[in-house]
């Protein structure tokens, strides 16, 4: 069932969003070479320890996610625990973060690349974050959620790169993960009508590759099955009677 928030419970979430993208900042700013994985999920403990709100991720699911932040790295798509590896210039990081307030989440994740990026580094992140905003200008009320989805597909697949089918955007609220799913990917004519008072998290995930993923045996890290380079830019949006709102920014 998709849940409709009010007016006030909105503004819970636009606090939790807003936690959540100001301590994507700092983690972006803290990501440079040398820098220990496991590091990053320090920063994020204390920084949410002096703010007052919980780590989303953190127990979340089966096997428990063990940490407070993912970070993948390269060839690495989603859910990637920090550990003992070290950050290298040039690597592609991919940094996705959440928040819960007052029983509110945000969701939000962004691709960079430590140092000089090259072109084709450049251009993945560029389509990547393009295709996100293009699915947030999509989403308004009244049009078919399936409207968003080809947004986003239909741009990323013109620029030649692959649309991951396996993992997609959702509704967020009180759980991180509600109805309904949001795929990156098909055609404009289904899904649900948006409504005023939904709230998604839209994560579109672009390889320069095929398309296809596999799963470590830690049960959490997700790279692509080709090894290929890929991205992951995610806002959490509100439907209004207008333009979406975007939650997650700083």
């Amino acid at each position: 069932m998709i849940t409709i928030k009010s007016d006030d419970e909105i503004k819970i979430m636009r606090e939790a969003g807003r936690v959540v993208g100001q301590t994507l900042e700092k983690l972006v700013e803290a990501t440079k070479p040398g820098v220990v994985v496991k590091d990053l999920d320090k920063l994020v403990r204390k920084e949410y320890a002096r703010l007052g709100v919980i780590p989303t991720f953190l127990g979340y699911s089966h096997p428990p996610y063990p940490a407070t932040v993912c970070i993948s790295l390269n060839e690495e798509l989603v859910h990637g625990i920090p550990g003992n590896r070290v950050i290298k210039e040039g690597d592609l990081v991919s940094i996705d973060l959440g928040a819960t307030y007052k029983g509110f989440v945000g969701d939000s994740a962004v691709t960079i690349v430590v140092g000089e990026p090259s072109d084709e580094q450049q251009k993945l992140m560029d389509v990547t974050r393009e295709s996100l905003w293009r699915g947030i200008r999509a989403a308004k009320a009244g049009v078919r959620l399936g409207v968003v989805s080809a947004a986003i597909g239909d741009y990323i697949e013109s620029q030649g790169y692959g649309v991951v089918r396996e993992y997609v955007g959702h509704g967020v609220g009180r759980q991180m993960h509600e109805e309904p799913q949001v795929p990156n990917y098909g055609p404009a004519d289904r899904g649900p009508v948006l409504r005023k008072g939904m709230v998604l998290a839209l994560e579109p995930m672009v390889t320069v590759g095929d398309y296809r993923t596999k799963k470590h045996d830690d049960g959490w890290t997700v790279s692509t099955l080709d090894g290929s380079l890929c991205a992951h830019f995610e806002h959490t949006i509100a439907i209004t009677d207008g333009e979406a709102e975007v939650l997650t920014l700083p």
